[in-house]
């Protein structure tokens, strides 16, 4: 049996209707064109060809000198790490300390850290590269990189896929939560950097006295 509407109700069903699709298209819309999220792509993008560039002039996209790392006979990857580490943990610090950035610490998790520490290692040992160093190898025309750059991206979609599984299972062994190394040791970050970057930059200079970078 059909039912039939008065005329109002029937004209303010159909703007009901109308409204929300109206609102449907305009929320799939601002979803598909996210302001922020296409800021933070263009941000990526910059900092990311910069970092490619200076990998490449410090001379850590060869292939020689990724594997000299790995068998401890060119310590140039750990000079410009540490070096990283020593301006990264000043500047991050603080520009924190001003107010002008946030700090975004990614939770210790004991399984996946080990876990994911083996299969990059296994990774590099045989494909002589590491993601960030195979694209810049790539890049300065280095094709035997290219192998590892579809790893890479085979590897990103697959994680992708199973990140649910990842979630429920080994995310969840041994997490320790967000914390740093000032306060593992105890330690306020001013006091801790003070003795840090020091003792980081003493290992910079043995290295360099005993294991000089070659020009």
């Amino acid at each position: 049996m059909n039912s039939v509407a008065p005329g109002g109700l029937e004209d303010e069903t159909e703007e009901s209707l109308s409204g929300n699709v109206s609102r449907s298209l305009t929320e799939d819309r601002q979803e598909k064109f996210n302001p922020e999220a296409a800021h933070q792509i263009m941000l990526g993008l910059f900092f990311g060809t910069i970092f490619g560039f200076l990998l490449q002039k410090g001379g850590v996209a060869k292939y020689e000198v990724l594997m000299g790392a790995l068998f401890l006979t060119d310590f140039t990857v750990m000079k410009i790490m540490l070096t990283a580490i020593a301006t990264g943990m000043i500047g991050i610090f603080s520009l924190h300390a001003l107010e002008l950035v946030e700090l975004h610490v990614k939770p210790t998790r004991y399984a996946a850290n080990i876990i994911g520490g083996l299969i990059f290692g296994v990774g590099f040992g045989l494909l002589g590269y590491c993601p960030g160093t195979g694209a810049a190898a790539l890049g300065q025309g280095n094709f035997d990189a290219i192998a590892g750059v579809f790893g890479l991206l085979a590897g990103s979609y697959l994680y992708a896929e199973m990140s649910g599984f990842l979630d429920s299972t080994i995310l969840k062994w041994g997490n320790r939560g967000k914390i740093m190394l000032p306060e593992l040791v105890g330690a306020r970050r001013i006091i801790f950097i003070l003795w840090f970057v020091p003792l980081l930059a003493a290992i910079l200079y043995l290295l360099e006295t005993f294991f000089p970078t070659a020009r």
